[in-house]
């Protein structure tokens, strides 16, 4: 179940949020899913679940992490330099993936993405495979954060839009400061409010759109109902429909 993994690279976006790329070897995964890094203390193995940024067939691993002053392992991860060793899980796991999608007439056009803070990471993921792109005639990452420091990978994601500049469509919202472009609300209060799908300049509906949902349990409630209120429906392997959420914690 485990194996050894070495960091080779750290990044901090903050004093507190940052990603670790780890050299591992693992089982083929599926964008989306994720793995356990853990450590020995004592008799007891310490373990938690992080999301892989990074895109199936990358000669890494790679996580993005917040430090909690009073967690377990977060702070112990943060600390961690390149050499230093960490376990992993040797399989990847998870099924917040596009193969939870519908396909053909249930899948719609548009797929719609939306993160608060670290659950950005398995977007990510998705984003830098094909799969999206070849999909859907539009693909929308909102990324809500607190704070502009707390936007991780902002080149990544500009990368998208020179890439994809007709398809991709970014909409930041940045609750307690200022940032150009962005909007300044929680998003289940922008969805109801319409400000999201007025900055993307889309319309979401039942029969147009997917919503991937993924981030702090409140956002997925507040969300959810915001978006069955639309007359949209959770996905569910029994009954597709078109929202389809995992609870970061």
């Amino acid at each position: 179940m485990w194996t050894e993994g070495r960091v080779i690279e750290r990044i901090d976006w903050n004093s507190k949020l940052f990603s670790l790329r780890i050299a591992a070897e693992i089982a083929p995964f599926i964008a989306g899913q994720f793995i356990k890094l853990s450590q020995q203390r004592d008799d007891k193995r310490i373990a938690r679940a992080y999301s892989l940024v990074n895109a199936p067939g990358a000669d890494y691993l790679e996580i993005l992490a917040v430090a909690v002053d009073q967690g377990q392992l977060s702070p112990d991860l943060q600390s961690l330099q390149p050499g230093d060793s960490i376990s992993v899980t040797d399989k990847a796991t998870g099924f917040m993936t596009l193969d939870e999608i519908p396909k053909g007439e249930l899948q719609g056009r548009h797929l719609w993405f939306l993160a608060t803070g670290t659950a950005v990471g398995p977007f990510l993921s998705m984003l830098d495979t094909p799969e999206p792109w070849q999909r859907f005639d539009k693909v929308v990452l909102v990324y809500g954060v607190r704070e502009v420091q707390d936007l991780a990978y902002l080149d990544k994601i500009r990368g998208y839009q020179q890439a994809y500049p007709e398809q991709f469509v970014f909409v930041p919202s940045v609750t307690r400061e200022d940032f150009d472009g962005a909007l300044r609300c929680r998003i289940p209060d922008g969805l109801q409010s319409g400000e999201i799908e007025a900055k993307a300049g889309l319309s979401i509906s039942a029969k147009d759109s997917q919503l991937m949902l993924c981030g702090n349990p409140g956002m997925i409630q507040g969300a959810t109902a915001a978006l069955i209120d639309k007359g949209l429906a959770k996905n569910l392997r029994r009954a597709p429909g078109q929202i389809t959420v995992e609870k970061y914690w």
